[in-house]
């Protein structure tokens, strides 16, 4: 069974989300029939406290509903339809918490719970989302990763769980600061997840220097996984993990 830091793992980018709902339980379940090692799914806290996973701060984009996240209740989030606006075939289907998630894939997939938090002040996110897996046992946890682009955010974690492993995520075309990690120094990491197109020889160079495994996103392109994969990355987040199980067969990997 894949473990993180294992070469070579293939991550379905919010499920198999080119073939059903992003971030519902028909994705997951279907990344797994594709032949992905992993799942990446996004993670808000609902009015009342409950970790449940949506990508955006509202629920207009995926839903029948409108409004913030943050703002409804985990009993209102059920009440929305989560499908339809994908394909009529998925109707009904719905915002998932991650306990849901973890349940139907835990055992089966490993998971990167992308911690959805811009603020520098605590929310509870963190300490619902631990509490949460802490609830498992250690053969569970070992199969859980958290990322998130917020540096506070992963700190956060770290003093509640200091052996839950965690990413650090970054892109190019975010502000200086977050770009180049400068509060990287300040957060225990096991993991950098950068953009796919930062990820260069010299950057894994460095990588490998600093005892980080590399997790870059979204990569839907064959001649790009190629090269990460020739490059050494612990592992690829993907919209098409079917195309990645493909070439890591290839590369001995899968």
């Amino acid at each position: 069974m894949k473990r993180w830091g294992d070469r070579g793992l293939n991550i379905a980018h919010r499920g198999a989300s080119l073939v059903a709902p992003p971030n519902t339980l028909a994705a997951f379940k279907m990344a797994a029939q594709l032949g992905a090692d992993g799942i990446e799914c996004d993670v808000h806290l609902s009015a009342d406290g409950v970790p449940v996973v949506i990508h955006d701060f509202t629920v207009d984009a995926t839903t029948d509903g409108s409004g913030r996240v943050c703002e409804m209740t985990v009993a209102e989030l059920k009440r929305l339809d989560a499908g339809t606006s994908f394909s009529p075939a998925f109707a009904g289907e719905r915002i998932p918490a991650l306990e849901e998630v973890l349940e139907a894939v835990g055992e089966s997939l490993l998971i990167n719970i992308e911690l959805k938090t811009t603020t520098l002040r605590d929310n509870g996110l963190e300490r619902a989302v631990v509490s949460l897996l802490e609830s498992y046992g250690p053969a569970r946890q070992g199969r859980v990763l958290l990322s998130s682009f917020n540096p506070l955010s992963l700190r956060r974690v770290k003093r509640l769980s200091p052996h839950l492993p965690v990413g650090l995520l970054y892109a190019p075309d975010l502000p200086l600061p977050l770009r180049r990690a400068w509060l990287a120094p300040l957060v225990p990491h096991e993991a950098r997840h950068p953009q796919h197109s930062m990820v260069t020889a010299s950057y894994m160079s460095w990588a490998r220097r600093h005892r980080y495994w590399v997790h870059t996103w979204t990569v839907n392109d064959a001649d790009e996984m190629r090269r990460l994969l020739a490059l050494g990355v612990e592992a690829i987040m993907t919209d098409v993990p079917d195309l990645l199980h493909t070439l890591l067969r290839e590369h001995g990997l899968a």
